[in-house]
């Protein structure tokens, strides 16, 4: 009784895509307006441009930089404007927020820039397991993208998938 072994997973025409490929690459570092602020409660105008003109903006280069002011103190709109100015040349991406925010919201656009028109009726495996920390906003927005197009949507492994959605 020597029946050949058939592996149906290999045969079926399931596209596997693994969120970890569209994690950022780079380093995201925080950019903090508390130290630029007098007695890190007041921002003032002519010292914080002082302030700016003389910081080393190459430790931003090539990074993904989070905005912030830690201190509970009112920061006018201008002053993340300006700070902008200064970061936008060298920094890869620049988001309002801490770090973690940063990297989720670099996240979310590399999986927006997904060309889904790639996925147009075919059945998608959204791979489950890894060793980076992927959000449920990932899987929301992957989700999102590839609803219109794919013929259906799965979770999990190849071998053991959970049914999201399949088109009628």
């Amino acid at each position: 009784m020597s029946e050949e072994i058939i592996n149906k997973v290999a045969q079926s025409k399931l596209v596997t895509i693994n969120l970890a490929d569209y994690y950022p690459k780079e380093k995201t570092m925080l950019f903090d307006l508390k130290p630029f602020l007098f007695m890190e409660l007041i921002l003032k105008e002519k010292d914080f441009r002082e302030a700016l003109l003389k910081t080393d903006w190459s430790l931003y280069q090539d990074k993904i930089v989070a905005v912030t002011c830690s201190a509970d103190a009112v920061i006018p709109m201008w002053a993340y404007m300006l700070a902008a100015t200064y970061l936008q040349p060298v920094a890869t991406e620049i988001i309002m927020g801490d770090e973690q925010k940063a990297t989720e919201q670099a996240f979310l656009k590399n999986i927006q820039a997904i060309n889904e028109n790639e996925y147009a009726d075919t059945r998608v495996v959204i791979k489950g397991c890894g060793d980076l920390p992927i959000g449920e906003s990932a899987y929301i927005e992957i989700t999102k993208k590839l609803r219109p197009v794919a013929k259906s949507i799965m979770y999990g492994e190849p071998c053991s998938t959970v049914p999201v959605f399949k088109k009628k």
